[in-house]
């Protein structure tokens, strides 16, 4: 008995000094910075202080409209949208997808094979990298960029390829969206013979960039001399203002065949956590992009496919897009303003509801108690945990969206969002003007 009990405190004994087991991740990991603590884990709400307005992620502090809802009830209540839909996306939201958008783009598009519904945009453009990415082909991908890409470019093998929108000059005294500007020499020097796709952000996230149809028509010379895709992420497509010209880069001559356009449902119709979204391409863009999203998803929820469907269908009835255009409008002009009363330089926003303001000129003391997290990066990161520490406001530091070689570039930018309520906005600005005793 005792020799029993003696070999079972044994073993028992050496488990406990096993090491520990560790199982080797994967590579790409570390090479689409998935394991590296982002801005949304140290901006998060837990770490900040309980009353803190957020301001730093761009999610909607108010409901979409009832009349969507509703639908989107009412598909819950019927037996069909609770099951499977088909991986292209379900009939009823191809065809809405088809009558709002075809004008759009001068084409009577094909619901069988232009148009592919994906669960949110961030997924339809991972599939259209797994589609069309082999190991090592070249990504062009301007700066700042939708943090996205980067892991989505690297997990497919995709090696991304940096080329930044240039900063206004400092002697501007009220920049837009505008000023960020492309040097077209840069841009070609980035295409080597691997690169495979170019990815375009108009309007752009989180400069607010509406891109001009003569940046574009450049663009897209350079995507047919060097025979490149072009993804065009149009998510905020419905946001532009002061009667800025939203152009769609695959409507320019020779552009359909090498274009595939992505669209949100979440961007717009406010309802970011529903994760639909769609793709428009011509056939032989989206028939590889849905074998590979097939494999990948196999299909995305089907009652908030309805939903979605219902708001394209009523949208230009209820002159939904237009109220909501304005109403967009005024929630940017409102926090503008509380900028302007603050003294602070900032872009002013062409699109998106995205603004970036200059925090070089805030001055925190040396010895402030910043935590490990936001040291070792740009100064942008200080600041942003200055601002929401000091006064109450989150933001988001824009040198995260830059390689490690651009940071500077960024650095001097924090981003807010403007998709809350106009008390939320004005009691923002409220908060910030206590950072006047900080400006240099």
């Amino acid at each position: 008995m005792s020799r029993v009990q003696n070999g079972t405190t044994n073993k028992s004994q050496d488990s406990n000094h096993r090491k520990p087991v560790v199982i080797p991740v994967s590579s790409r990991l570390h090479e689409g910075r998935a394991l590296a603590q982002d801005v949304w884990s140290i901006f998060n709400a837990a770490n900040l202080p309980p009353d803190c307005l957020n301001l730093g992620q761009g999610y909607m502090n108010f409901a979409p409209p009832k009349w969507i809802t509703v639908a989107a009830e009412e598909a819950l209540n019927i037996v069909g949208p609770n099951h499977y839909s088909h991986p292209k996306g379900r009939p009823r939201l191809r065809q809405a997808i088809k009558q709002f958008y075809g004008p759009q783009f001068n084409r009577d598009l094909d619901i069988e094979s232009n148009i592919l519904v994906t669960s949110g945009a961030n997924e339809g453009q991972y599939s259209v990298f797994t589609a069309f990415l082999d190991f090592g082909d070249e990504v062009i991908m301007f700066e700042p960029f939708f943090d996205q890409y980067l892991p989505s470019v690297t997990f497919n093998g995709g090696k991304p390829v940096y080329v930044p929108l240039h900063p206004p000059s400092h002697d501007i005294a009220k920049p837009t969206s505008n000023d960020w500007t492309i040097n077209f020499e840069e841009l070609r020097a980035a295409i080597t013979p691997r690169t495979k796709m170019i990815i375009v952000n108009t309007p752009h996230n989180p400069v607010g960039k509406v891109f001009t149809r003569a940046e574009l028509e450049k663009i897209a010379a350079l995507a047919e001399e060097f025979n490149l895709l072009v993804m065009a992420d149009e998510v905020y497509d419905c946001l532009v203002f002061d009667n800025q010209e939203h152009v769609r880069i695959a409507t320019l001559p020779g552009m359909w065949e090498r274009t595939v356009t992505v669209g949100s449902a979440g961007k717009s119709f406010a309802a970011t956590g529903w994760r639909v979204g769609w793709l428009i391409a011509p056939p032989s863009i989206i028939m590889p992009t849905l074998a590979a999203s097939t494999r990948i998803i196999f299909c995305t929820n089907s009652p908030l496919q309805e939903a979605a469907a219902a708001g394209l269908e009523q949208a230009a009835d209820r002159q939904f897009f237009e109220t909501q255009l304005r109403e967009y409008q005024e929630r940017r002009d409102v926090f503008v303003s509380t900028l302007d009363q603050l003294g602070v330089k900032y872009t002013l926003p062409e699109g998106t509801y995205f603004v970036l303001m200059d925090s070089s000129n805030i001055k925190f003391p040396d010895d402030y108690p910043f935590p490990e997290s936001v040291l070792g990066r740009g100064r942008d990161f200080r600041a942003c945990w200055f601002i929401a520490m000091e006064v109450g406001v989150s933001s988001i530091p824009v040198s995260e969206f830059y390689c490690q070689e651009h940071i500077s570039l960024g650095e001097s930018y924090v981003r807010f969002s403007f998709c809350k309520d106009l008390d939320t906005l004005k009691a923002a600005g409220e908060r910030l003007q206590k950072l006047k005793k900080y400006l240099a």
